[in-house]
């Protein structure tokens, strides 16, 4: 439990488990907007990293002259990644603010950024590179290498798919952060609705 959050409670120690359920009682009394964005936030990052998938994607068919199953390849690259991304951004921003374990505004900001740099750029782009190499193996839509050649022949094709994908990492960086700095400023009303009450009831 973080030293501001004990200090807001005044004299009375709280678990973790009742500043927890403090919060959630409290939950309803924020402004819809931030409900909204408790609710709906992780799925505006796992949209985010669902395309950021698809440009993965597209990069790599192109690099591979894949021209077959578009659609049958498409579809697990925008699932996978907004499933991921919406569960990791859950897991490591939104339940630890809505339980009281993160009280730190940098934190929450960095995680954000973290979330989006994984989920929504390496993370597709670890998943389109085998996905279009066995394409390209299946269709015969490039030169492939010898084995002992393969690992070369993926970073070199890793490599410019990679530069173009700089942008679309610093975007999911960029909304990662921001989203993050959005949550912990509705968790901040929480938390003063929350302890709020609980002084005027020990009142």
């Amino acid at each position: 439990m973080s030293e501001n959050t004990e200090g807001k409670s005044g004299s009375q120690t709280f678990t973790r488990a009742m500043i927890a359920e403090m919060l959630m009682k409290n939950f309803e009394k924020l402004p819809d907007s931030d409900q909204k964005l408790f609710m709906y936030g992780p799925l505006c990052v796992g949209g985010n990293a669902g395309f950021g998938g698809l440009i993965a994607n597209s990069l790599y068919r192109r690099a591979l002259n894949v021209q077959p199953a578009r659609i049958a390849s498409s579809l697990p690259m925008f699932v996978l990644p907004f499933l991921t991304t919406c569960a990791l951004y859950q897991a490591t921003v939104v339940t630890p603010l809505l339980t009281g374990d993160l009280d730190c505004p940098s934190c929450s900001l960095i995680r954000g950024a973290l979330v989006g740099v994984v989920g929504g750029g390496l993370y597709p782009m670890v998943l389109a590179l085998p996905l279009n190499f066995g394409l390209a193996v299946r269709y015969s839509t490039c030169l492939l290498p010898e084995k002992e050649n393969l690992l070369r022949f993926c970073v070199d094709v890793s490599k410019p798919v990679f530069n173009k994908m700089r942008p679309v990492i610093l975007i999911q960086a960029f909304f990662g952060a921001y989203l993050g700095s959005r949550h912990f400023k509705s968790y901040s009303k929480l938390t003063q609705i929350t302890f709020r009450a609980e002084e005027e009831m020990q009142e």
